[in-house]
């Protein structure tokens, strides 16, 4: 089994330097604990996983910090918000640069009680699945930039791939324990982790959840990525009220098991639509869920066109979490039809991206481009991300970016 390089370690390292609490969230099994136990194998490690030190650290958090000396790597934090208020006084009391190292998996709470009770003192940092350059390329990583010269660098930083590559790289998914080869059974581990997922977070998130009926839920998700969010579609699918569909998403959303791209907006963009569109952290996992077998079946199915729009959009993001940071994602769709799959907004400009399966776009993927013309923000220049091997140009101002080099 061999350790993945991560993209985020240089950031990991530096803010350590600073801050004497550092927290990494991430979902389930992204390898939060393998990358921080690797970057420093002799530090002192303790995991709330285990129920007798959560107990402790719920009912006498200060005792587990005495008994757990820094520097320490406390995993699974979400099970104990109590430790935040303590961290908080140790750190006001002189805690020194990466004293505390932290990691839990279920965000949106966590983060708001860390950002809560460690204002200023905390370094946040999310850990996505394994980028595909994590997994396949070369070099140092950037957040993804429009910028012809940046584009032409990341080209000497991945390995190129075609129609039949990168598909094989969407069914394969981006959880380490499958790309590391730890796990060589892909169904048997995507079966294990939506089984855990349920039986342990949405079980500690939802009093009395139907399990079954959970995971009919999480696949009538899955069978929509690349769509506009229909909750009510959801919920008839699987037989529960829109209120609970709503419910269950936002637990989707607060266990990085889904994502949402917001629609773009603008007072002068007077019609466009208003619901966000879905998204699954891994495409692997959405493969999985909707019983594509072969990459070869997924490529040439119906779900072919959205989950390679998922895998784009996915990998976009990943480029600035990988740097700390967060990207400025959005869609647009307006009453008129006209949609553009993604706009990048960086640096006091738009810049727009169609993602598109062919390896030979036609100019017309950009005729929806000049709708941003009217908007508050200047455009920058576009892109047609696609399955062509070898990076080109319809003009100017519009690349032909291949997705192997996201």
């Amino acid at each position: 089994m061999a350790f993945i390089n991560r993209d985020l370690n240089h950031r990991i390292l530096q803010l350590s330097q600073e801050y004497a609490c550092l927290l990494v969230s991430g979902p389930r099994q992204v390898g939060k604990t393998t990358l921080l136990r690797h970057l420093e194998p002799e530090r002192a490690y303790v995991t709330l996983d285990d129920l007798e030190e959560r107990r402790l650290a719920r009912r006498e958090p200060a005792t587990f910090l005495s008994l757990h000396k820094p520097p320490v790597l406390i995993d699974e934090v979400q099970y104990a918000p109590e430790l935040f208020s303590y961290l908080k006084i140790a750190v006001d009391d002189g805690a020194q640069p990466g004293d505390y190292w932290l990691t839990g998996s279920q965000a949106f709470h966590m983060m708001a009680l860390a950002q809560e009770s460690l204002a200023g003192r905390v370094a946040l940092l999310h850990l996505p699945s394994l980028s595909q350059h994590e997994i396949y390329g070369r070099g140092e990583a950037a957040p993804f930039s429009m910028e012809l010269a940046a584009l032409q660098a990341r080209a000497s930083h991945g390995t190129p791939a075609g129609l039949d590559g990168i598909y094989e790289r969407i069914w394969r998914g981006s959880m380490p324990g499958i790309a590391s080869g730890r796990y060589t059974d892909r169904e048997m581990f995507y079966s294990s982790y939506v089984s855990t997922y349920i039986d342990r977070d949405v079980s500690d998130s939802i009093e009395r959840v139907d399990k079954l009926r959970f995971h009919d839920f999480i696949r009538a998700a899955a069978c929509r990525v690349g769509q506009m969010l229909n909750v009510h579609s959801i919920a008839a699918d699987v037989g529960i009220s829109d209120k609970t569909a709503k419910s269950w998403l936002r637990v989707l959303e607060a266990s990085d098991i889904i994502f949402y791209l917001r629609p773009y907006t603008s007072n002068l963009l007077k019609r466009t639509v208003k619901q966000a569109k879905l998204y699954f952290f891994d495409t692997g996992l959405v493969a999985f869920l909707t019983a594509y077998l072969t990459p070869d079946i997924l490529a040439k199915g119906a779900l072919s066109g959205a989950i390679l729009e998922n895998y784009v959009v996915a990998e976009l993001r990943k480029t600035f979490y990988n740097a700390g940071r967060t990207g400025n994602f959005w869609y647009y769709r307006d009453k008129d039809g006209r949609e553009i799959d993604v706009i990048l907004e960086q640096n006091g400009r738009v810049y727009p991206i169609e993602i598109k399966r062919t390896s030979n776009p036609s100019s017309e993927l950009a005729n929806a481009f000049t709708v941003l013309d009217k908007g508050a923000l200047p455009r920058g220049n576009g892109a047609i991300l696609c399955t062509r091997e070898r990076m080109t140009a319809l003009d100017a101002q519009n690349f032909v970016v291949p997705v192997w080099m996201i």
